[in-house]
């Protein structure tokens, strides 16, 4: 049988060392050996003996579920084995923490880590119940994290000096150390999103940057 389909590029690899590798641009490749942690709904494989649990959220994660219907909801892996996990078709990047690095994730662009990383679900200060991408993840430690985005992301430099403005619904993650607050632009919020009266931006001010997909439709909308 003979198709591009099976181009080198697109066969699973053997199993070199224990961890996370890019399959391809839109998938992510985790060997496991002992526990791995990933989204729940994001394994789309896998082989040799492995289980998988779902592994709850504690109470910021359940609030933030039930007013965005969002969430870091997780599930552990465990065993040996390979998993292959992606969502949506979106482009898979990984992020290689080193000792003292720190990152502000949402919670719908994570999709699998190592379990030597710490995680904790925050709420923007201020946030309310307004809007959608508000209840985030801080990530701490050393390992690999491996993070999803609709499109190719867009990495804005910040600075004290230039704070930047970004949509809530369009924000990836951001540098943990930035101040952040929210920014209501009432006098221009018919021209911004259908004309829906006042548009409510994320301010960042610091020194670091922040990781912006080029969408703003939520994966609630998109599933209407």
């Amino acid at each position: 049988m003979k198709s591009d389909l099976f181009a080198s590029e697109n066969l699973a690899r053997p199993a070199a060392a224990p961890g996370m590798t890019l399959q391809n641009a839109k998938s992510v490749k985790y060997t496991v050996n002992g526990e791995m942690l990933a989204r729940q709904g994001s394994m789309v494989a896998f082989r040799g003996n492995l289980q998988f649990e779902r592994k709850g959220q504690g109470i910021g994660g359940m609030l933030k579920r039930a007013v965005t219907g969002e969430g870091l909801a997780l599930m552990s892996v465990r065993g040996q084995g390979e998993a292959w996990f992606a969502h949506q078709a979106g482009h898979c990047f990984i992020i290689d923490f080193e000792p003292g690095d720190s990152l502000t994730i949402s919670g719908r662009n994570v999709l699998c880590f190592d379990p030597t990383l710490a995680y904790e679900i925050k709420m923007l200060k201020g946030a309310g119940m307004t809007g959608g991408g508000l209840f985030n993840s801080l990530f701490t430690g050393t390992g690999k994290l491996a993070v999803v985005c609709d499109g190719h992301p867009i990495i804005i430099p910040v600075t004290a000096q230039n704070p930047v403005y970004v949509d809530t619904d369009a924000v990836v993650g951001w540098s943990s150390q930035l101040e952040t607050g929210l920014h209501r632009s009432q006098s221009v919020g018919s021209m911004i999103r259908g004309g829906s009266g006042e548009a409510v931006q994320l301010m960042l001010r610091g020194e670091g940057f922040v990781i912006v997909r080029p969408s703003e439709v939520t994966e609630t909308a998109a599933a209407h």
